[in-house]
């Protein structure tokens, strides 16, 4: 099982060219090629295979306003039970992100809600539901480090700073304090509507898809790239990256030491995600490494020393719905 994983792990070189697209999702091939020592033609060869295989995607990823706010779901459900309920959360556009323990018995899931509402997926339609053995929810605080912003670990720190381009902020509003989606209009809105699913779609195909011209369309995608309003994920199965161990960590940290472990996990290479949130388990961080080993270094020696009091790690047996990613059949609606 382990050699038929290997066999299926991408090559040092393609690692490489995916990871510069995790620094600029419309990266040019001739830029990526400069910087890595690769031919532009062989970068623009390979992208364009791992691309028609279905190995990589390069989404634009929406801008969301402050107003919403993210639960962590933890669902316990009962035996039997566990693929329709995964299917009814896939369903749903506020649960963006949906795993399934190894165990088999319980999901974890985010789902979007508007900060200190009652929501009505954990309090009334989870519940009601004879599928489901229990439901915890930790509102999410704080976000040190969300999917997006993670970078695989296989650029130097001078490769990543030359293919990463530096964005300029747009300019403050009077209150000094602009909203997400301040200064776009309806053309800015329309173009990253038309990114949505492929963040490096030519200029051409956008003003097709938008009707507004070629000339426009580029000067727009420049300016949103300028100013970080056009902001992209690149989604690759990890395995493929040789990361074969998907984990949530729930950690106990006392208040005073909470920022500070939450920003080095954030920096860390194996952390896609983590979050301040309510709770006994008040720091929770989602990663991926290459084995067991690895892992049990992560919490044994990464850890230590940054005053975490416990932790309680929950390996993910499938990732059923990421950005990007949906792995399971929709139920069907009346």
């Amino acid at each position: 099982m382990a050699d038929h994983l290997n066999e299926d792990v991408l090559d040092h070189r393609d690692q490489r060219l995916i990871a510069a697209l995790q620094c600029d999702g419309r990266l040019s091939a001739e830029k990526a090629g400069e910087v890595l020592g690769v031919s532009p033609r062989t970068v623009h060869r390979r992208w364009r295979a791992l691309g028609a295989d279905g190995v990589v995607r390069v989404i634009g990823l929406p801008t969301r306003p402050d107003s919403v706010g993210a639960l962590l779901l933890r669902i316990k459900v009962l035996k039997g039970k566990l693929d329709a309920v995964t299917a009814a959360l896939a369903a749903r556009p506020d649960v963006p992100f949906i795993d399934l323990s190894t165990s088999g018995d319980e999901i974890t899931a985010v789902s979007l809600t508007a900060p200190g509402s009652r929501d009505h997926l954990v309090f009334r339609q989870l519940p009601a539901t004879q599928a489901v053995a229990s439901v915890s929810a930790a509102t999410v605080l704080h976000v040190f480090a969300e999917a997006s912003d993670w970078r695989h670990d296989v650029l130097t720190a001078d490769e990543r700073a030359a293919l990463t381009p530096q964005a300029t902020p747009p300019a403050p509003t009077i209150d000094d304090a602009p909203a997400p989606t301040a200064g776009l209009d309806p053309v800015d809105r329309d173009i990253l509507d038309a990114l949505r699913d492929d963040a490096r779609a030519p200029a051409a195909a956008v003003a097709a898809r938008t009707g507004y011209p070629d000339s426009t369309v580029r000067r727009r995608v420049a300016r949103l790239t300028e100013n970080g309003r056009l902001l992209t994920q690149v989604v690759v199965d990890p395995r493929r990256l040789g990361l074969f161990i998907d984990a949530n960590l729930m950690m106990r940290v006392p208040p005073d030491h909470l920022d500070k472990v939450g920003r080095v996990l954030a920096g860390h290479p194996a952390v896609h995600g983590a979050f301040a949130t309510t709770g006994a388990a008040n720091l929770h961080a989602a990663v991926w490494v290459r084995g067991l080993e690895d892992l049990y270094r992560l919490v044994t020696r990464d850890l230590s020393g940054l005053g975490v009091g416990a932790v309680e790690t929950l390996l993910v047996g499938q990732a059923v719905k990421r950005p990007g990613v949906l792995t399971v059949p929709l139920l069907k609606t009346a």
